[in-house]
């Protein structure tokens, strides 16, 4: 626990997170973060399935692409710069070939979308209001790829505008996926190009636009605040990365852990600290050519493995196992 800060006490989740849950995490890159961390400590997770999104209508739009899914073809591509590029998608999906485009962007859909049909969880990141309409269709773009501005069209969004969508989103995936829970967050990475004062009317917006989601549906909506304990909590430019912008990894893991207070039960959290044990010897490297002492440290983590999947077979580490298994029998 960090002292000599503005504590913010998060309300009881009213469902828990277990190791038996399957969550997706979609939006802007804070949603990679704590995704990230929950595929670290080894749930079963999906994490961006259409790369980092930013605006509360494009994430709606990546939803409503994983709800009917339709193969993206090579005349949804655009040419700039020496590769091919999807407006609906980040940039790490776009690739000198088309082809090789097309193929990443359908393979995470389909995946997505099957993934989606049964998951537990949606867990939401809005990064800003402002969303960019290509000039010359009018349609919002999830990522303007570094095109000119002048291609664009800027505006924010209303409080109406997200609660409007995303409240005839819910009951679309509600249809689809009746059990599915939303996790609602905002992104605490300010967008400066904004301006300080118009990023803080862009995350006002979307706070707003959130509560108003939370208060819609109690029981299936909630809001995790990693927006306020960046603000407040971790005031200091310590918890920050270089640019003075993004959260530093010690600010990441400070919310990781404050999210599984709030949203895991006793009993996940325990096998947390199994699963953080198991991953340092995981991450050993091998220091000397003692080749025997290796062999047994070997033995040891995948007795380790055997006895944590013993516990909770829903635990995804069966992967790591199987490569340990590999390498004793190479010896």
């Amino acid at each position: 626990m960090i002292s000599y800060c503005t504590y913010i006490k998060i309300p009881e989740s009213p469902f828990k997170i277990t190791y038996k849950d399957s969550i997706l995490f979609i939006g802007s890159c804070f949603a990679g973060n704590i995704g990230d961390k929950m595929s670290e400590y080894r749930f079963n997770v999906e994490v961006n399935p259409f790369g980092v999104l930013y605006n509360p209508l494009s994430v709606s739009s990546a939803c409503r692409s994983m709800l009917h899914p339709e193969p993206f073809v090579a005349d949804d591509l655009f040419f700039y710069k020496g590769a091919y590029h999807s407006f609906a998608h980040h940039g790490r999906f776009s690739d000198v070939s088309a082809g090789a485009c097309i193929a990443g962007i359908n393979e995470s859909l389909n995946r997505a979308a099957a993934y989606l049909r049964t998951a537990s969880y949606l867990a939401v990141t809005f990064g800003t209001a402002y969303v960019y309409r290509l000039g010359r269709s009018g349609a919002i773009v999830a990522n303007c790829h570094k095109l000119p501005e002048s291609e664009f069209v800027r505006e924010r969004l209303t409080v109406s505008d997200i609660t409007d969508e995303w409240s005839a989103l819910l009951k679309e995936l509600w249809r689809v996926n009746p059990s599915l829970k939303v996790i609602f967050t905002v992104s605490p990475v300010r967008h400066w190009k904004d301006g300080a004062h118009l990023n803080q009317v862009s995350k006002s917006t979307l706070l707003l636009a959130e509560q108003a989601l939370t208060e819609q549906y109690p029981g299936q909506v909630i809001y995790f605040p990693a927006f306020e304990l960046m603000m407040d909590e971790l005031r200091d430019y310590r918890f920050y990365a270089e640019d003075m912008i993004h959260p530093s990894p010690l600010a990441i893991h400070y919310i990781w852990e404050r999210f599984s207070e709030t949203c895991m039960d006793r009993e996940t959290l325990s096998f947390l600290k199994e699963v953080e044990a198991i991953n340092k010897s995981l991450n050993h490297r091998k220091l000397t050519s003692d080749d025997e002492a290796h062999k047994q440290f070997l033995r040891q983590t995948l007795f380790k493995i055997r006895q944590l999947r013993e516990k909770n077979p829903y635990i995804c580490i069966s992967k790591e196992e199987k490569e340990i298994e590999e390498r004793l029998g190479n010896y």
